[in-house]
């Protein structure tokens, strides 16, 4: 041992030695003033009574009382971190309500005249619309090779404007009557296809849609204040147009589909949405077919998440497209983000500012990743560790869908002469809906903390201190009290109490370890010889 560490440890044993240890008497007289002064209610009581009955009795209940108290103690704690969560409903009734968005759509696409020029439509549409759906898509089949072969002969070929000219089209021949709580809507007058006062035109998987009410126009900013009143539209679908000559009447379709890929209805798909959604239709649609009245009653349902761990929801993820969080804007975001990576482009179905993706590029590259994603689930939804998980608030609208033949027998001549139709084409084409508030209420779903952070701490940001601080002055307090009648000063008595005796043992095993080390040790200067004798 050098010098250097021999005079340190020599300083140490000299400070440590001055300072007064107790004798083992006072060290006696200590723990009986703790026990007889301490506000820890039970103790006293051991050691004042003289009789060994009592005294094991009373020990038995001060045990059995902390016992109690760490079982309970240990119970708060596992009940809170299995983050339970309770779930309330509350209807608030309103004098004004938002009326929602609704967005609708053609179930026949595409124009019949521009359809049969391009046969190949349909399937390439199928192609694009991918980006939206997931759907089968074979490569050996008959319609993969003539999008080939169209591609190679097509190469400037846009389906952005292609879809924007020759699908569905709004105005005062497809929209023939729009009135929302007893004044006009839609399209004054017949203007370019896609400006109108009350819609705005939206690509979904269904082509061009529209859609009432939007976020961004100004009359999504108001409020109705009457129930069983609404949105009233008479859609005329032109899926056939009469023409009618001296010698014969016929028929010719405007707008058409292909049956073979599923799509082999007639009349008007449309989602009721809040105006600050994106609209959802695959799966999610109402259907309203032609020949009918469909009478749409609907609610708002506010739905409020918990953030994990006590929810699903990230109060944290900010979508860049869209103003607020939605699962279905997330998962487009998702979707667009890994395409632009891999193929240097974004679908024009999909939201971003990057290059516009071409056909060639749907057929050979965003489709193969499409695949890619679904498998490698590099797009999820639903839990807090998923890509999109659920939104921590939502608004829905729930819908009431009844449905009569339209129009009556005496209606039908009306509009026949109105409309200067036959009363087959009226039959054939014509679809009114009617949407409209059942009561001027809301329902709130709100997942709520069975055992909030507030009722711990007090307090809505906490590190580890203050929420064991919080605690023990909310919960363990209670129980602190009722089972061993302590309080936060009695808590103070037992630290100072065993901080005192770890103080003083510290003291004495340091003492023993530095005698220890000097006995145990030679001296630097003593050298052995050969006869294992040490000289100094």
């Amino acid at each position: 041992m050098s010098h250097a560490t021999q005079g340190l440890l020599q300083k140490i044993r000299l400070y440590l030695s001055e300072k007064s240890l107790p004798s083992p008497s006072d060290r006696e007289k200590l723990d009986h003033d703790f026990a007889t002064s301490t506000s820890f209610h039970g103790v006293h009581n051991i050691v004042h009574n003289r009789s060994r009955i009592r005294k094991v009795v009373w020990l038995a209940v001060v045990l059995g009382s902390v016992l109690l108290l760490v079982w309970q103690i240990y119970g708060r704690l596992i009940n809170y971190f299995t983050w339970p969560t309770t779930t309330s409903v509350e209807v608030q009734y309103v004098e004004n309500i938002e009326f929602p968005a609704v967005t609708f759509c053609n179930l026949n696409r595409f124009q019949t005249e521009a359809a049969t020029k391009f046969g190949i439509i349909f399937f390439l549409w199928h192609i694009v619309s991918k980006v939206l759906h997931l759907q089968e898509i074979s490569t050996n089949s008959t319609g993969s090779k003539e999008a080939i072969d169209f591609l190679a002969s097509h190469q400037n070929f846009s389906i952005t404007e292609f879809v924007k000219k020759k699908g569905f089209y709004l105005n005062r021949s497809t929209l023939l009557e729009c009135d929302f709580f007893g004044k006009p809507c839609g399209p004054e007058f017949l203007r370019f296809i896609f400006v109108f006062e009350d819609f705005v035109h939206v690509f979904t998987e269904y082509g061009n849609c529209f859609t009432f009410n939007h976020g961004d126009n100004l009359q999504a900013k108001g409020k109705v204040g009457v129930s069983g009143r609404g949105l009233s539209l008479l859609f005329n679908i032109n899926q056939k147009q009469c023409s009618l000559t001296r010698s014969t009447f016929w028929f010719q379709e405007e707008f058409t589909d292909d049956p073979t890929l599923g799509f082999v209805d007639a009349g008007i798909v449309f989602a009721i949405h809040s105006p600050v959604k994106v609209p959802q239709l695959d799966g999610l649609g109402l259907l309203s077919p032609v020949g009918t009245h469909a009478r749409v009653t609907i609610r708002q349902v506010k739905t409020v998440h918990q953030e994990y761990p006590w929810g699903e929801c990230n109060p944290h993820i900010q979508l860049q497209n869209f103003r607020t969080y939605s699962t279905c804007g997330c998962l487009k975001e998702c979707k667009a983000r890994h395409i632009e990576q891999l193929c240097g482009c974004v679908p024009f179905l999909l939201p971003g500012n990057g290059v516009e993706c071409d056909l060639q590029k749907f057929y050979n590259c965003v489709s193969p990743v499409l695949d890619h994603i679904e498998v490698k689930g590099l797009c999820t939804k639903g839990t807090h560790n998923s890509s999109c998980p659920v939104p921590c608030e939502e608004t829905e609208y729930p819908a009431t869908v009844s449905y009569s033949m339209f129009p009556s027998h005496q209606a039908l001549k009306h509009l026949s002469r109105k409309l200067n139709r036959s009363w087959d084409y009226i039959r054939e084409n014509l679809v009114n809906i009617e949407i409209n508030y059942g009561d001027l209420n809301y329902k709130i779903t709100q997942q709520q903390k069975a055992v909030s952070v507030s009722e711990l701490l007090g307090k809505k940001k906490h590190d580890l201190f203050t929420f064991c601080i919080g605690f023990i002055t909310a919960d363990v307090g209670g129980q602190l009290g009722l089972f061993c009648g302590a309080s936060v000063i009695t808590i103070i008595e037992i630290i100072e109490y065993i901080f005192t005796n770890v103080y003083w043992l510290c003291i004495l095993f340091l003492l023993k370890i530095l005698d220890m080390t000097q006995g145990t040790s030679p001296p630097q200067n003593c050298l052995g010889n050969k006869n294992g004798i040490e000289e100094c």
